[in-house]
């Protein structure tokens, strides 16, 4: 009687496992992506909500900063033509409780189908609602920084010099508002102290003896949000400060200028919280400054720590003074 088969176990009767191929380390540079291929890729964005790490809350902003590119800005009346100047890009948008993130680089990509456009307040707005649509996001928030030149002609000598000026374009969009408008420009100045004036004065006429009142070198930081409607950029925000402050530091300056420098500071004293009136005078006077907030801080000379003051429009419910950290001043 013939045998019976022996009966194997399963894991006999089944094949051996082929050991994995090793990927290739070489990157293939004639490789093309086919919309199929792209169509495959994974999109961990799109992952369930169970997915989300940490807590499962919405987030206010949520996006990039220090996304570098050139732009094109338009000429002032110290700025004869338009320049293309690098600008620093931050963007943001919210994110809501059940969503794991956002597609970053479409923020990136946006501001390149623009290229060829001027940069301004009105041109981030189109932006933002492009992105924000993109996004679905409720709220989203676009700032551009940059510095740019302009022609600065000494007092007394003849010469000319290029002055710089740190400066930002902002945008903003909360819920179902509107979108708002801002302009921010930091103006460095002297500022010549009125006591010290008067108490060098007082030693030369009681007692004959030469003194020097101080004087600082002095920024003023000026965030103003744009009323609807209207225009304004950062070369008209400079005029203003320039001609609220009177003595900006100077680019080029031959022995005759330095006199004249003197002079000016001479005739135009001024403590920190002076700085602040004569700019307020100036921007509330501008039917386009719809809201406004002055930053001023001088670096003392005669001591080792700064004055600082802080004024706002006092619109209500607009722009606050509530600001302790003046590190950045």
């Amino acid at each position: 009687m013939p045998s019976k088969p022996k009966t194997t176990s399963t894991t006999q009767r089944s094949a051996p496992h082929a050991p994995h191929a090793q990927p290739a380390r070489a990157y293939d540079g004639h490789f093309k992506v086919s919309n199929a291929y792209r169509a495959s890729l994974p999109d961990v964005m799109q992952s369930p909500p169970g997915a989300i790490e940490g807590a499962r809350v919405a987030i206010q902003q949520v996006g990039i900063d220090g996304f570098m590119l050139p732009m094109r800005f338009a000429p002032t009346a110290a700025r004869a033509s338009a320049s293309t100047l690098q600008a620093r890009v931050t963007g943001t948008v919210s994110l809501e409780a059940a969503r794991k993130g956002i597609d970053m680089s479409r923020i990136m990509r946006v501001f390149h189908e623009h290229d060829n456009e001027v940069c301004s307040p009105d041109l981030l707005v189109r932006i933002l609602q492009q992105y924000r649509r993109a996004h679905k996001a409720l709220e989203a928030r676009l700032r551009v920084a940059f510095s740019f030149p302009a022609r600065q002609r000494s007092l007394r000598s003849g010469l000319a010099g290029w002055q710089y000026y740190d400066a930002a374009y902002e945008a903003s969009i909360a819920c179902a508002g509107a979108p708002r408008r801002f302009v921010e420009l930091d103006f460095v100045y002297s500022s010549a102290c009125p006591c010290s004036a008067a108490l060098a004065e007082h030693a030369r006429e009681t007692r004959g003896v030469y003194a020097i009142g101080h004087s600082q070198r002095s920024k003023a930081r000026v965030r103003v949000e744009i009323a609807p409607g209207r225009h304004l950029d950062a070369g008209a925000l400079r005029e203003h400060c320039a001609a609220a402050l009177i003595t900006e530091t100077q680019v080029l300056a031959k022995r005759e200028d330095e006199q004249a420098f003197a002079e000016l500071n001479g005739a135009h004293l001024k403590f920190v919280e002076d700085a602040a009136r004569l700019l307020y005078a100036r921007l509330d006077a501008d039917s386009r400054a719809d809201d406004f907030r002055i930053v001023c801080a001088h670096h003392e000379s005669l001591h080792s720590h700064d004055a600082v003051s802080v004024l706002c429009k006092g619109k209500p419910g607009g722009m606050t003074a509530d600001m302790l950290d003046f590190r950045g001043m």
